[in-house]
């Protein structure tokens, strides 16, 4: 379920997403598209998979990457798992300035 958070047209968009329990089975087909892509792990648990990197996330964790990789998220957790979301369709690196 994604929960926008911004309007539609907005240079960044923001979703909150609530993701199934882990399923079995067959892998998760990746995608690609332009842009860039940081997700925060709000609760329980994701598998990240970048590529062929397969990178677990918990609660507290943040990810960033490049759209254009071939790329899945899908919840690991025996629970429904709830991550934060901002796309640049631009493909914009967010800069974290030392204070």
């Amino acid at each position: 379920m994604y929960l926008p958070l911004t309007r539609s047209g907005a240079p960044v968009q923001a979703f909150k997403v609530v993701l199934p329990p882990r399923r079995d089975g067959k892998p998760p087909k990746q995608s690609t598209h332009g842009g860039y892509e940081w997700l925060y792990v709000l609760s329980g648990s994701v598998d990240l998979v970048v590529g062929t990197q397969v990178t677990t996330l918990v609660e507290g964790d943040a990810a960033e990457f490049d759209t254009r990789q071939p790329h899945s998220i899908t919840g690991s957790s025996d629970t429904a798992s709830e991550i934060l979301t901002l796309f640049s369709p631009q493909g914009e690196q967010i800069h974290i300035r030392d204070a």
